[in-house]
């Protein structure tokens, strides 16, 4: 299939081309920022939220969607960077595009992960011992995957993406920049729906769990070890789903009630 890139350019051509990039970078970038900004004050103002309780559905959504965009946009900049640099559109257009198309994916999970929140927090609310069982099978869930060759080949597309820019350079359309979002969003959430549900079991509004999250998101995808990384993330969940048997404050999204105060163990 034929289809038009960029021809190489001349050195400093080329870093031309990547100062370009800055400001869509710094937006996206932005974009994280603001989202974590909006978390702070929102946890700032309601604590450590168990699971559901006392929100609707439709705030419930913009916090996972704030969320979502604090936690995964660091991680996709590199990619979204390369991609622009290729295409030959308006790159605003195609920011935005790509952006809306990205988060509109993990935007529409909420919906889902609102119906596994409620779920969770009806289990956990029946009794201690029921509360401390369900956050094991969160943590268990969320370990196992991290060896499944599902994680493996989407984290493989995210790690090296030239196939992905390829594909996507071939791409045309009014729609586009909205499709390649909606394809990137939809690898990313092969890689990290696992570690996004561990929330349900840390507290949805639980910052310091999403700091650790994200870091593990974007280093899976940047570094070197990346996969070595995933692996141990793998084994903490394993051993987390054991000790909180025994320490059920490892999962203060399940065990605290509504009230703030500690479930007595089991």
């Amino acid at each position: 299939m034929y289809y038009r890139v960029k021809q190489a350019a001349p050195q400093n051509g080329t870093q031309s081309s990547r100062s370009h990039m800055w400001p869509f970078v710094a937006a996206l970038l932005l974009i994280a920022g603001g989202a974590w900004l909006a978390l702070a004050l929102q946890a700032g103002s309601m604590g450590l939220m168990p699971v559901t309780m006392g929100v609707a559905i439709p705030s419930f959504v913009v916090m996972w969607t704030l969320m979502v965009a604090a936690m995964m946009v660091p991680s996709i900049t590199p990619l979204a960077s390369r991609y622009l640099r290729i295409i030959e559109s308006p790159r605003t257009f195609g920011l935005l595009g790509f952006t809306a198309g990205y988060l509109g994916v993990w935007t529409t999970t909420g919906v889902l992960a609102f119906a596994l929140a409620w779920l969770a927090g009806r289990i956990a609310a029946t009794s201690p011992l029921a509360a401390t069982v369900t956050a094991a099978a969160i943590f268990a869930i969320g370990g196992i995957y991290q060896f499944t060759p599902l994680k493996d080949r989407c984290l493989a597309r995210c790690r090296v993406p030239v196939a992905l820019l390829l594909r996507y350079a071939s791409w045309r359309g009014s729609l586009r920049h909205l499709r390649v979002g909606v394809h990137h969003g939809a690898s990313c959430l092969g890689c990290c729906w696992s570690l996004m549900v561990l929330m349900l079991a840390f507290g949805v509004m639980n910052i310091a769990a999403m700091l650790l999250l994200a870091a593990v998101v974007a280093l899976e995808k940047v570094w070197t070890h990346g996969v070595l990384l995933s692996r141990l993330v793998g084994v903490a969940c394993c051993a987390l789903a054991v000790a909180v048997l025994w320490m059920p404050g490892l999962a203060p999204g399940l065990i605290l009630p509504a009230n703030g105060m500690h479930m007595p163990s089991p």
